[in-house]
């Protein structure tokens, strides 16, 4: 008898979701020992510095167990919640989930949130603790956790270390036992769900599919959905965990399909396959992914653009997330306009960019989308401040809005309020987990919530908060267009969008920043922070002064005035001509602009 399994193990970022996938590989057959290394499926060089899950990873692991053939479609998902579009479909593409607890740290937000995702798609859940090895492990009380979070009995948890393989073989029988096997339909016509993608240089984008009814072989002619493209399948194939051609896949399987698309962006994660000319349902769930937050990126070196832009296309080869479009600024040069699902993805992205590329980066401020609405009731994106016009008294302004939850021990609750207050957010719950866990839900601007909130949040609870978000709405707001004008020259990549009882505060800190980051010249340098025409800060860098008074020895105090109005009349011809050089610390600085709050 064979026993198939397709499941995915969901869990708050570091909580051992690679480790455990790596005990389960050790069961596989077709697993060869000497390729070992730990975290196997995290292949990407910044998952094995960082230690986290960027992309979902699948892998087939076939064994006996218990005299029977076994089957396991296992899928790894991201922890993150900039990742959590990709764990949704992750789970659409299941059985069952295993929720995997880090016993040090208990029920954590994201671990909610994606938990909440497989209730949405009516999966059976496993309860699993993990790190019960470590001295610092409270199982009891992050059981207690669990059992107020699921409504399930204490039996049902199942303790494990995924470190040294504790508990392994008893979660083995539990997925068994409690996950239902898919359901096997080849009469019906094909119906197949895209839960992730890549990109080969040989092979084109490689759709990763989970095939629900009928089967798909090679050489079928396949739509996509979403696009109602058509393609010939020129291969198939399953994870083992590196490809592994197959004939056919049938429904209940999960593997891979190759139709020589050249475009990833063909490609849309959640999108159904189906046969050519076949009329099917699409599958629920499917989202067009859209960026969140964008950032320019420049290089340091205005000889390296050209290697930017090959590098920013190879990327997007593999992340379909990832957006790019071509600007100009006249602080720094040509660069390019980037849309990412949050932070964390920015951040990955810039540190792939600089070591695989070895690229040098400037990145300016990060930003949110806002929207516009005109006086002829157009609505515009803004994705970039600097092209927000100055606003009259018949337009509007939106910024995004996002419900945020936040996990936090009940003797930090006050300096997370008054940090979220701060942030112009608005509590709407509060909810006592255990006597030693609070739950906390606020509606934030989403731009307050990206620049740092977390680790303002972790420094303030000394690493023991956790927090999820996810997006709610457009709301109107009264936000202005805070421009930093050096000499007059207004600087587009350090213009930013702010609440306007803010603009002064936020103002006031910035020019103090950039006078400590710009050099001294020969020429007086003033930085100012503006809205429109309205000056509301300003700073005077000095200049560098040499002393002609020195050669001045006796005589007539007019003597000594004549030099002195001389050198003035010379720095005020440098200041027309001279051009300011805004180093990388500048930009730094302005991303920085709360450090003297923490």
């Amino acid at each position: 008898m064979k026993i198939t399994r397709n499941f995915s193990i969901i869990a708050h970022i570091d909580h051992g979701k690679s480790t455990l996938s790596d005990r389960f590989l050790e069961l596989s057959e077709n697993f060869d020992k000497r390729d070992f290394k730990e975290q196997v499926l995290d292949s990407m060089t910044v998952e094995r510095e960082h230690g986290i899950t960027v992309k979902a990873h699948h892998v087939r692991i076939n064994f006996k167990w218990k005299g029977n053939d076994v089957q396991f479609n296992l899928i790894d998902t991201p922890g993150h919640v900039d990742f959590s579009y990709e764990v949704s479909r992750s789970l659409a593409a299941c059985e069952g989930a295993i929720l995997l607890v880090d016993a040090t740290q208990g029920v954590e937000a994201q671990s909610i949130s994606h938990l909440n995702e497989a209730l949405n798609n009516n999966l059976p859940v496993i309860p699993v603790l993990n790190k019960i090895d470590l001295p610092a492990a409270d199982v009891e009380l992050s059981g207690k956790e669990i059992v107020e979070l699921l409504g399930c009995e204490e039996n049902d948890i199942l303790l494990i270390s995924a470190k040294d393989g504790t508990g392994i073989d008893d979660l083995i029988d539990a997925i068994i036992d409690r996950f239902p096997s898919p359901k096997i339909d080849l009469l019906k016509p094909l119906k197949a769900l895209i839960f992730d993608s890549t990109y080969d240089n040989y092979r084109g984008a490689i759709s990763f599919i989970r095939v629900f009814d009928g089967e798909i072989k090679k050489g079928d002619q396949i739509t996509f959905l979403s696009t109602n493209n058509v393609y010939e399948v020129s291969e198939l194939g399953i994870f083992i965990p590196k490809m592994k051609p197959v004939e056919k896949l049938i429904s209940g399987d999960v593997g891979y399909v190759v139709c020589n698309i050249k475009n990833i962006e063909e490609i849309h994660i959640g999108d159904t396959i189906t046969l050519k000319g076949v009329d099917v349902v699409p599958l629920k769930g499917y989202k067009e992914v859209k960026p969140m937050v964008y950032s320019g990126f420049y290089p340091s070196s205005s000889d390296d653009y050209e290697k930017l832009k090959d590098s920013l296309k190879k990327l997007k080869l593999n992340d379909a997330a990832f957006t790019f479009t071509q600007e100009n600024s006249e602080a720094l040069g040509y660069g390019f306009r980037c849309g990412f699902l949050g932070m964390l993805h920015m951040k990955i992205v810039q540190e792939r960019l600089e070591t695989e590329f070895n690229i040098e980066l400037i990145a300016t401020i990060p930003n949110v989308v806002y929207k516009l609405l005109n006086v002829k009731a157009e609505e515009i994106l803004i994705d970039n401040p600097a092209k927000l016009p100055d606003i009259t008294r018949n337009e509007k302004i939106f910024e995004p809005y996002l419900e945020v939850d936040i996990f936090t021990p009940p003797d930090y609750i006050g300096s997370i309020m008054q940090l979220v207050m701060e942030r112009r957010g608005v509590q709407k719950n509060m909810e006592y987990i255990t006597n030693k866990r609070v739950f906390l839900k606020y509606h934030m601007p989403m731009a307050e919530v990206i620049f740092d909130f977390f680790d303002r949040l972790k420094t303030l609870t000394r690493g023991y908060a956790s927090m999820d978000y996810q997006f709610l709405d457009y709301k109107e707001s009264d936000l202005v267009r805070l421009d930093i004008l050096i000499n007059s020259d207004r600087i587009d990549a350090l213009s930013s969008i702010v609440p306007r009882e803010k603009a002064y505060n936020v103002g006031t800190r910035l020019t103090q920043k950039l006078k400590n980051a710009i050099h001294r010249q020969q020429f007086e340098v003033s930085i100012q922070a503006a809205i429109g025409s309205k000056v509301i800060a300003k700073s005077i860098v000095k200049p560098v002064r040499k002393d002609v008074l020195a050669k001045c020895y006796g005589g007539d105090i007019t003597r000594k005035r004549k030099l002195l109005e001389k050198q003035k009349e010379g720095k005020k011809r440098m200041k027309m001509l001279g051009k300011v050089e805004i180093p990388q610390e500048a930009f730094l600085s302005a991303l920085r602009i709360d450090e003297d709050e923490n």
